[in-house]
């Protein structure tokens, strides 16, 4: 089984900075693209941020400037970094992840979500 944990949300003031952290965990042979999400009370999922395997990146419109995505191959790892904090920005940012968890067997995972709140 795979599993991915988002941490590193929590509240900031507008203007300021979080670091979001998701850790993919199980048997899998390899990970492909990562990626954000963020997800606010009856809006769509939107879109944050992606990042191949071998490190192309995109991003929103709203959060280019803003938001870098990185990872961490060794740690199975996909980051966050959010500067420039909006009220915006408040909402649930979901992980995702495209694993091949054995020869030809593989799929798109979600983590559960953490939780960003930008006060004024």
């Amino acid at each position: 089984q795979v599993q991915l944990v988002e941490s590193g949300g929590g509240l900031a003031q507008a203007g300021g900075s979080l670091r979001l952290s998701c850790a993919a965990s199980g048997r899998f042979f390899s990970i492909n693209t990562m990626g954000w999400y963020r997800q606010t009370p009856g809006k769509q999922r939107e879109l944050v941020a992606r990042i191949t395997s071998g490190g192309s990146t995109t991003y929103a419109d709203s959060m280019k400037g803003r938001f870098t995505i990185s990872r961490d191959n060794a740690k199975n790892t996909v980051y966050l970094q959010m500067n420039n904090l909006k009220p915006e920005d408040t909402a649930v940012y979901y992980c995702t992840a495209a694993l091949l968890e054995r020869f030809g067997v593989g799929g798109d995972y979600w983590g559960q979500g953490t939780q960003v709140t930008v006060s004024s």
